[in-house]
């Protein structure tokens, strides 16, 4: 039988487990939107989207897990518009929101970052850059010997084709990546020792930047790459405390 929590148990698990109150965030980690007491079912999600939460009204769900929640540092705090439906739904159906955005991609297992390191085969070797939020080491496949076959490997995996700045026949060294818009990391990475260096998004100087230090950058989608951390930390919540637990892909081509 799928066991009930108290909302605060969970909040405080989700919250030690990824020492989020360690972090200086663009948004507060944690229980974002306060719904019932109890919760046997969590629904996992990258982004509080429309569409997230209605997959989770549709399934039942208590709770709402997400990289990507609310109340962005800079934002129009104004309650309008698609943030006014999207409160309004939770609310009226009483769906906690649980958001985790840099605590999460800095957990050294469960966190966006050490999960593309597994779905990749990469073997850490270390860290770098603000809350060491960077990683870097080295492919753990004896096949992955280029920068076009790193690229080829993050396509079959990560079902996307990503954009590679630099030649593709470039031998693969050490290798840096930082899940989701870290495009603003290369130069941390060409300073740690990286040869190549993998993020989600791509911004024009990031294009040049690569050119001329000859450091390969491969864009794999910040979706793509920030899938796992989230379904991740949502299936050890519910390992341990015995709930349901259900990840909800919503298509995103970014």
């Amino acid at each position: 039988m799928t066991r009930q929590i108290n909302r605060d148990e969970l909040a405080t698990f989700l919250g030690q487990t990824l020492n989020a109150a360690q972090f200086k965030d663009y948004c507060p980690n944690g229980l974002q939107v306060e719904g019932r007491t109890t919760i046997a079912s969590v629904v996992s999600g990258v982004t509080a989207s429309l569409a997230l939460l209605e997959a989770a009204l549709d399934l039942k769900a208590d709770a709402v897990l997400v990289h990507h929640g609310y109340f962005w540092r800079g934002e129009d705090p104004r309650v309008i518009g698609i943030r006014q439906r999207r409160l309004k739904l939770l609310l009226a159906n009483d769906i906690n929101l649980f958001a985790y955005h840099l605590p999460l991609d800095a957990h050294p297992q469960l966190g966006n970052n050490a999960q593309l390191a597994r779905q990749l085969d990469l073997a850490p070797e270390g860290r770098f850059g603000d809350n060491d939020l960077g990683w870097l080491g080295r492919s753990g496949m004896a096949s992955i010997k280029t920068a076009g076959d790193l690229a080829a490997l993050i396509e079959k995996r990560l079902g996307r084709a990503p954009l590679l700045i630099g030649d593709p026949q470039q031998p693969l060294g050490q290798i840096a990546w930082c899940t989701g818009a870290a495009q603003g990391m290369l130069d941390d990475a060409i300073g740690a020792g990286a040869s190549a260096y993998i993020s989600g998004e791509i911004s024009e100087p990031t294009v040049h930047l690569a050119r001329e230090t000859g450091t390969v950058y491969i864009a794999a989608g910040h979706h793509a790459t920030e899938r796992y951390g989230v379904q991740a930390l949502g299936a050890y919540a519910a390992q341990h405390f015995g709930i349901e637990h259900r990840f909800i892909d919503i298509d995103n081509p970014v």
